[in-house]
């Protein structure tokens, strides 16, 4: 079989030597935000936890290895980097739990994790192997080339091998070099099976080699070089898929029951292959489209299959509005035939079945969801605005006294009530100058300070601004007590009990409440003498008490 020349191929994890890690070794794990793709129609992070337990599980226990993350704990941090299990021996069970309760939402400071791992193992003391598995390229500002090299120099025996998931060959490209500078390998994986047989290669210490066997009568020399040479299309009668784009294609056995069996290559581009005769499946995706069909191939003829995708080129450019530039925290999700998901952040630009694709676009708090007509063969390129509006709510005294600095607080809520009376809470935010951003909808905000609460309902439209008024009807009372003494506020007019609410109790000298308008009976507690004053506030004005 001769292999399609490409950056690497996943038909290098064929290899029967395994690459053997010498001294202690950490596995750091990229736990970013990216790794909630999908390959297949699973999660990478999924995928890659299945493999770290396929592969750990059978590792000779005396194996010294530790396991770091990175991106596991927060978003949008350079150092998230965490050494989650120390190198040691017998520390399998421990990695593979680790992974699996592990978080992925962060960024990817690959260079700076694969640096700290190297000092954590002491590279320069002693030999060191650190393996990288990330579906991502550097996204710190740092340079995995020049790390490589620098490693290099100062380690004693210092390897670094990195595992790229799913990445494409120019994103393969960019941290190769952290393999190569040190005298490691990088290796591409594409699926879950290529995983494990990637870490199975970085990871396991080799097997002895097999005693040799007699050398095999050679085979009659075929009458063609290659005898499947597959290409595809987006549509009947379109044109090939161009070779830069690297599809991958896989060769699979067929099953006695006709289903799909063991993969036995994955090419990329325009594969050149040499197959034993028989028939084979042949799977060929490209972003969210897939295909396959079967082919049959002989010895003396060349097989031109052509596998047609019936899928297009879209390109999404979530916005917040028309004029607003494309959000790059934008969440774009596909809903795909057969009902699995698939999402994308920020410019989304890939390849879909055709049909009417539901897309659903999430920035923030604001939701859009379009159904995207997608044809076989064209490109589409289409704005989608995720429309919400902003509400600015101020507390008001009174109509004309706006509340003035952040002691009150503002809460925002669905106008809707559930079935129990109960709403639920969207928002809290302190002080004036409240700003809330919304989908369109209807909502009531909610004003508190002290003994005072009101509220107001309101409305938002997409791409515009309410301003909200919430008048709480109250004014001040301030009141000045003995040094010692305890203060009560209650209701002037008791319940038909006779009873009073106590509404606030104060061990200060001066007490400063905002109070809805209306009548008050203050009680002020000194040793065991108790004078009762009443106190009657009104809205926007300021009463003072000074208690004898």
């Amino acid at each position: 079989m001769r292999l399609f020349p490409a950056l690497l191929t996943v038909t290098a994890l064929m290899l029967p030597s395994f690459v053997q890690a010498e001294g202690r070794s950490i596995i750091v794990l990229d736990a970013s935000g990216s790794m909630w793709g999908q390959i297949e129609g699973r999660a990478k992070l999924e995928i890659a936890r299945e493999a770290l337990g396929s592969v750990l599980s059978g590792m000779d226990p005396a194996t010294e290895i530790g396991l770091m993350a990175y991106g596991h704990r927060e978003k949008g941090s350079c150092t998230d980097i965490e050494l989650v299990v120390p190198p040691a021996a017998g520390t399998a069970q421990a990695i593979i739990d680790a992974a699996n309760a592990m978080k992925f939402l962060g960024k990817t400071p690959l260079s700076d994790a694969v640096k700290l791992a190297a000092e954590d193992l002491k590279y320069t003391e002693d030999a060191a192997t650190v393996i990288l598995i990330t579906d991502g390229i550097e996204t710190c500002e740092a340079d995995p080339c020049a790390l490589g090299a620098a490693l290099e120099a100062a380690g004693v025996n210092f390897t670094a091998h990195v595992v790229g998931f799913g990445l494409t060959e120019e994103e393969g490209r960019a941290v190769a070099c952290l393999a190569e500078n040190t005298g490691g390998k990088y290796i591409q994986a594409s699926d879950a099976g290529a995983l494990v047989e990637a870490l199975k290669t970085t990871v396991v210490v080799a097997e002895p080699e097999p005693a040799p066997v007699p050398e095999p009568e050679p085979e009659p020399v075929a009458a063609v070089e290659f005898n499947l040479m597959p290409t595809a299309v987006f549509a009947a009668e379109g044109d090939p898929v161009p070779a830069e784009e690297g599809m991958p294609w896989s060769v699979h056995l067929i099953n006695a029951d006709g289903t799909t069996g063991e993969r036995l290559t994955t090419e990329y581009g325009e594969p050149r292959l040499k197959l034993d005769p028989g028939t084979y499946r042949l799977i060929g995706s490209l972003g969210e489209a897939k295909a396959e069909m079967d082919v049959t191939v002989t010895a003396d003829a060349t097989a031109t299959p052509v596998m047609n995708l019936n899928a297009g080129r879209v390109i999404l450019n979530p916005k917040l509005d028309a004029a607003a530039p494309i959000a790059d925290n934008a969440a774009v999700q596909f809903t795909l035939p057969g009902g699995d998901t698939s999402t994308y952040y920020g410019k989304t630009v890939t390849v879909v079945p055709a049909g009417e694709v539901p897309v659903r676009v999430t920035i923030g708090i604001a939701v859009a969801e379009v159904m995207v007509t997608v044809e076989a063969g064209k490109t589409t390129e289409q704005d989608i605005i995720a429309q919400a509006g902003l509400a600015a709510i101020e507390g008001f005294y009174t109509p004309d006294m706006m509340i003035e600095g952040g002691s009150h607080s503002v809460v925002v809520y669905p106008a809707k009530v559930a079935l129990d009376g109960s709403r639920e809470r969207i928002e809290t935010i302190y002080g004036s100058g409240a700003q809330s951003t919304l989908p369109p909808g209807d909502y009531v905000a909610e004003v508190a300070l002290d003994l005072a609460l009101a509220e107001t309902p309101f409305s938002i439209k997409g791409g515009e601004r309410t301003d909200v008024k919430v008048v709480l009807n109250a004014g001040v009372m301030a009141i000045k007590a003995p040094e010692g003494a305890q203060t009560v506020v209650l209701p002037a007019k008791a319940d038909i009990s006779g009873n009073r609410e106590r509404l606030y109790t104060s061990y200060s000298a001066e007490t400063t409440l905002t109070a809805p308008e209306g009548d008050y009976l203050v009680q002020v507690l000194v040793g065991e003498t108790t004078t009762e004053l009443p106190l009657t506030v009104k809205a926007g004005e300021r009463t003072e008490l000074q208690v004898p």
